[in-house]
């Protein structure tokens, strides 16, 4: 049963470091250690706006204020600007909800307004067994049933049908329209740095029809699965960030035992992910100096990893401090983590948000909404997880 609940919960946790990675990882890159928060940061008050869910994995705010929530297992739910809760029904009868995969990325169309239109990223099975698509929706006005109206829109992104291992899956949309979509290896050791097949990347399509983009930097005369690619050489992309008033669009993405990563992508760019032809070798660097051109990360987690699961950049001058950082939720951490950029891309600072750190158990996503605050949801399971408003007071 979901439920709407009120109030705000006046957080005064300290803050606990933790060591960034160093240059003696392997593949890693040297980051700054892990600090309090700036002294001139606001204090941030946090509401529990719903709950009574089970490991929620995406949110989305539409301009009238709504916020749109998905299910790993199933479901959507609308929390209405008045704090209604309510059902929104959906076909997901073809769900393959395995492990780490199931119903997991939710992006809305930019011009929602207008369209109702949306777009998850989600396990499917059919006669031919399972795979991961990307799926247009239409959701009625009054926010009571979402229709599928591209069905798919982009397909052939393989799954672990075993498990459900490394399915990703991020959809975002970048800086200039087109809709990204963040995929994982599926734990096969070929797949980051096979350009024919899907998992491992960050794809890049028209919203419209799914198809590539002729501009993708490895388009081919033989329309094959390469044309969709935008980057390769990933493990598990579970975060895309586009930052405000740029054209940098970042990935966060799970290491092993180690090495989490955020990525500046590049058109093209390989990020170094290759456990090998002959299994699934864990062992080698995330980002492997061997190979040649590899794309070094703006950060990484260093060992143990924190298992970040989303990214957004705050953006306001509410925020003070905090203006302009990208937040990681962080699943196994069970924190949200704020890294400060410079205008290249390259890291400052990183340290964790107070208020969060520790409090909430696993964080899955973190989103800021149309109104400038900040929405988070827990991924804890057992039909305990919520969903978070964050604003700053001053």
């Amino acid at each position: 049963m979901r439920s709407s609940l009120a109030g705000p919960l006046a957080l005064t946790l300290l803050l606990t470091a933790c060591g960034g990675g160093s240059d003696e990882d392997a593949g890693s890159v040297a980051t700054p250690p892990t600090t309090e928060a700036p002294a001139g940061a606001p204090s941030l008050q946090v509401e529990v706006v719903a709950g009574g869910f089970d490991h929620p994995w995406d949110v989305a705010q539409a301009e009238d204020g709504t916020l749109l929530l998905d299910e790993r297992a199933g479901g959507f739910t609308a929390v209405r600007p008045d704090g209604t809760v309510q059902e929104v029904e959906a076909d997901l009868g073809d769900l393959f909800a395995t492990g780490e995969t199931g119903l997991m990325g939710l992006v809305l169309d930019p011009a929602f307004a207008e369209n109702r239109r949306f777009y998850t990223c989600q396990g499917v099975t059919d006669g031919d067994g399972a795979s991961i698509e990307v799926i247009a929706w239409t959701v009625a006005d009054d926010w009571s049933t979402a229709t599928r109206v591209d069905d798919p829109l982009i397909g052939g992104i393989p799954v672990n049908e075993g498990s459900g291992r490394h399915g990703g899956c991020r959809v975002e949309f970048g800086p200039d329209g087109a809709l990204l979509v963040g995929t994982g290896d599926n734990a096969v050791g070929t797949y980051p740095q096979d350009l024919g097949v899907l998992g491992g990347k960050v794809l890049r399509a028209d919203p419209a029809t799914g198809e590539p983009l002729p501009d993708n930097p490895f388009v081919a005369p033989d329309d094959g699965a390469e044309d969709l690619i935008w980057t390769y050489g990933h493990r598990n992309v579970q975060g895309l960030a586009v930052r405000p008033g740029t054209d940098q669009t970042y990935s966060v993405e799970h290491g092993p035992d180690r090495n989490d990563e955020v990525n500046l992508l590049q058109p093209g760019g390989n990020y170094g992910w290759d456990p090998g032809a002959g299994g699934y070798d864990e062992s080698v660097p995330m980002t492997d100096p061997e190979i040649e051109g590899a794309v070094p990360a703006v950060w990484d987690s260093g060992a143990p990893p924190i298992a970040p699961s989303d990214g957004t950049f705050l953006e306001g001058d509410q925020w003070g401090d905090y203006d302009g950082l990208l937040l990681l939720g962080a699943l196994r951490g069970q924190h949200v983590l704020a890294l400060r950029l410079d205008e290249q891309g390259q890291l400052v600072e990183q340290f964790r948000l107070p208020e969060l750190d520790g409090t909430y158990g696993r964080i899955r996503t973190v989103e800021q909404g149309t109104d400038g605050a900040l929405y988070v949801t827990t991924d804890n399971g057992d039909d305990r997880d919520q969903l978070l408003r964050v604003t700053p007071q001053g």
